[in-house]
């Protein structure tokens, strides 16, 4: 499938699939939107443990991860990172993104390299705040260890183009793998996608979305 690199409204660059219509992230700021669901409503919501283990779905470009690294390392807090993707981006591809060259991320180009060094399906320590497990694999494949992780990232295609990631039985499974008090972000707001989250038995909060969207999904296990 056609993929074409686009610079996003805050200045960083996403990838977009013509085919679908669709992009990695928002068209409105790539940075911005993952600063806002990712690290403002999740890695906050849940930096008091110290210590977490988080899961992506959905690793794309790297982008989350790179920003959760930064954060843990300035906040001192350990985090071990398992970022699902079934079709990884190209070195080609990542190079185009050129996310070290905006002014927020430019001291980060050795932690970037390093995070797209690290060989696919092993856990490795970047640093001693951040270790981190790329899979290679595809959601409906993957089954997380019941009650080992604290805080997911959903960061899927939406459900206009993949409507199965969104699914009651997607959201049960994650469930299970989920620590109890463990969160779940998401920038889809969408009210089917709500209603099959509470279905699998989460605490559904609505909260302001990034800029150009007016809301965002986080998803606690009681």
């Amino acid at each position: 499938m056609k993929r074409e690199i686009i610079v996003t409204g805050d200045g960083s660059k996403t990838i977009h699939l013509p085919e679908l219509n669709e992009n990695y992230h928002s068209h409105h700021g790539a940075l911005q939107e993952a600063m806002h669901v990712f690290i403002q409503h999740g890695l906050e919501f849940k930096k008091e443990a110290r210590k977490l283990r988080i899961l992506e779905i959905g690793f794309g470009t790297g982008l989350n991860a790179l920003i959760t690294l930064d954060y843990a390392r300035k906040h001192d807090l350990k985090v071990e990172y398992h970022g699902l993707e079934a079709y990884p981006v190209s070195q080609e591809e990542l190079e185009a993104m050129d996310y070290v060259s905006m002014p927020a991320l430019k001291e980060l180009k050795e932690d970037y390299t390093q995070i797209h060094a690290t060989p696919w399906n092993i856990l490795e320590e970047i640093n001693p705040n951040f270790a981190l497990q790329k899979i290679e694999q595809k959601l409906e494949d993957y089954l997380p260890e019941e009650e080992s992780i604290d805080l997911v990232y959903f960061d899927a295609f939406g459900p206009r183009v993949q409507e199965e990631m969104w699914s009651v039985a997607v959201f049960e499974k994650l469930f299970k793998g989920m620590t109890s008090g463990g969160a779940l972000v998401t920038y889809c707001a969408k009210g089917q996608v709500k209603r099959n989250m509470k279905a699998a038995g989460f605490t559904i909060e609505a909260l302001p979305g990034p800029p150009g969207k007016r809301e965002m999904t986080r998803a606690v296990k009681p």
